[in-house]
């Protein structure tokens, strides 16, 4: 399977250690730092974890890196503070020349630049493939004629809609159009990165079935694989058949 990925670039950094007092400085945790994690973070992830599922990925993204560090207590797995580095990067460009190679498109929009909404458009008019769309741009109307997947917070702060639009509700599951899926209940750990394998899921499994139902079936099962580690977290197939 051959798939084309657009979108921003990003390094997810974990700084771990141990917290056991109080700062007499303010009233915040001292980390006893031992150890720090990196790993590929937002349209990279999204890549790692197409590979994960035998994916070849032609990746375009901007020149530009953000980075986002979490400082993390090995102890409790607890979230202490995340450090944004975001570098906004200039809009891509993309050769047209055999597009129509892949066996789908995703692209994955933090908003950071390296997407416009002319850059989707365009990659409607010139691919007659299955379009995947997951974006915190607020105008999703002009992603008509592709899937949009979004979370509710995206929902509730977009503008316009398009038809095939695909909201993921936490342990609520997903809603498409008028139907509600179930996400299977599992402990989670961290959410981090569950929408980037959920989106990279959901195009791989389409790609097999041409079915947007079982491709949300399957893209829910991966996603809660994710969930289950500290991290952003890339599952096998075989993780996944398992759920």
């Amino acid at each position: 399977m051959k798939i084309l990925l657009v979108g921003d670039n990003g390094i997810d950094q974990y700084q771990f250690g141990t917290v056991t007092r109080i700062s007499p400085e303010a009233p915040v945790p001292i980390l006893n730092y031992t150890h720090t994690v990196t790993k590929p973070g937002m349209a990279a992830n999204v890549q790692d974890n197409l590979q994960k599922l035998g994916c070849e990925v032609d990746f375009v993204h901007g020149v530009k890196t953000c980075i986002k560090t979490r400082v993390i207590d090995s102890k409790t797995g607890q979230h202490l503070v995340r450090i944004d580095q975001d570098i906004p990067s200039k809009a891509v460009k993309i050769d047209y020349t055999n597009i129509d190679q892949y066996n789908a498109i995703i692209v994955s929009d933090y908003n950071k630049g390296s997407v416009e909404y002319e850059t989707i458009e365009n990659l409607r008019k010139n691919y007659s493939g299955p379009i995947f769309v997951d974006t915190k741009k607020s105008d999703l109307a002009r992603c008509e004629g592709c899937f949009v997947k979004i979370n509710q917070v995206e929902y509730e702060a977009a503008k316009t809609y398009p038809t095939e639009l695909i909201v993921t509700l936490g342990r609520d599951g997903v809603r498409y159009k008028e139907h509600k899926i179930s996400t299977p209940q599992v402990e989670a750990f961290d959410v981090c990165g569950a929408g980037d394998t959920f989106l990279s899921a959901l195009a791989y499994n389409f790609v097999l079935t041409a079915d947007i139902f079982e491709a949300i079936k399957f893209a829910t099962r991966a996603a809660s694989v994710t969930i289950q580690h500290i991290g952003v977290y890339s599952p096998t197939l075989e993780e996944i058949e398992q759920i």
